[in-house]
């Protein structure tokens, strides 16, 4: 069998019943444009370590690491699935050497910055952008924000319950929010709401009513490119350079660890799945505040 009809397969009778729609559809362009092109014509046994490592070579000349990756991934479960289903009697993904994930800079807003843009969305009372406010001081990813409902708020004990995602998916020639369960178990999660949040979300409340958090001018869901896109219209008014919505989450956790929040109740609270996702990614910031606490010690020498 040509490797190009088992991944055909794989896709209709494998991926697409098990998987989301989102990462079917990212397997499917993977399958199409990279893995049946370069690989489709061989024979399923003739799919050894060093044409695979050819392959690797190929992509890794061509694109970053974290790209490389993705690809590399749809096919090394692919060939596991052939194994597994008696297509092949052994496969070589496994073997292939290839450039390993590159962790994306940290970007996140200063304190002036964070400071600036708080007061222009309370004191003017732009509710649209209220759950701005609300990312800097959950960490909550811009999908997790547009996903909650009022129903997901509970004043009484002060927690946001995070277990919906809201993601753009193309239907009928245009983008539209489609909500979702989270991508892994770790991102369901009680987030607790700061005592000095909470009477600016009862605010939010009393003018938005029932249905989503957020919400335009009309009443109506709205979508993260239309949320993303108000962001930065928003950053442009006000003078501070352009930085991507996660930058809020980013922010919130420079935040934590500047005030001493320890690192396995940060990831809990950011969704991660290990504490050492969250000591990666924010080395930088742990290393400023492990030097601001070293001085503070010092201090006793004096």
């Amino acid at each position: 069998m040509k490797f190009s009809n088992f991944l055909n397969e794989w896709l209709v009778s494998t991926v697409k019943p098990i998987y989301k729609p989102r990462t079917f559809k990212k397997y499917d362009i993977i399958v199409k444009k990279q893995l049946i092109p370069n690989l489709g014509e061989y024979e399923m046994n003739l799919l050894s370590a060093s044409v695979l490592q050819n392959f690797a070579a190929q992509l890794t000349s061509k694109y970053a690491a974290n790209t490389v990756i993705g690809i590399m991934t749809v096919l090394k479960n692919s060939l596991e699935r052939a194994q597994l289903t008696g297509a092949v009697d052994r496969q070589y993904s496994d073997c292939i050497q290839y450039p390993g994930r590159e962790e994306k800079q940290v970007i996140c807003f200063s304190v002036d910055e964070q400071r600036k843009i708080e007061q222009h969305i309370l004191n003017h009372k732009i509710y649209k952008l209220y759950g701005v406010v609300l990312s800097l001081y959950t960490g909550l990813r811009i999908g997790e924000l547009l996903a909650l409902g009022w129903e997901d708020v509970d004043f009484k004990n002060g927690v946001i319950s995070v277990s919906k995602n809201a993601a753009d998916s193309w239907i009928n020639g245009k983008y539209k929010k489609v909500i979702d369960t989270p991508k892994t178990i770790s991102s369901i999660r009680m987030i607790p709401i700061p005592d000095t949040v909470l009477p600016y979300l009862k605010e939010w409340k009393k003018y938005e009513g029932k249905g989503f958090l957020v919400r335009d001018e009309y009443g109506k869901s709205v979508s993260i490119r239309s949320y993303q896109k108000t962001f930065q219209l928003f950053l442009k008014r006000l003078g501070i350079p352009h930085k991507g919505f996660h930058s809020l989450r980013h922010t919130f956790a420079t935040r934590a660890i500047e005030c001493g929040m320890d690192v396995k109740t940060l990831s809990e609270i950011l969704g991660h799945k290990d504490p050492s996702i969250t000591l990666r990614r924010y080395v930088h910031s742990l290393i400023e505040h492990k030097y601001a606490m070293m001085n503070k010690l010092g201090k006793y020498l004096q």
